[in-house]
């Protein structure tokens, strides 16, 4: 967690709130990786990327 507080105070600090919805974003997909991996959609969704 305090990987994650260092990048909020590195985000509020240096006024990069840009890099926030790049990080929602990548680990959006990142979960949606993991999770779907051992379900029955993994071949639709492995196909997407």
């Amino acid at each position: 967690m305090s990987l994650m507080g260092e990048l909020w105070a590195f985000m509020r600090e240096r006024k990069k709130w840009w890099l926030l919805p790049v990080i929602i974003i990548m680990v959006a997909m990142g979960a949606l990786l993991v999770f779907a991996q051992g379900s029955v959609l993994a071949p639709f969704i492995y196909t997407v990327f």
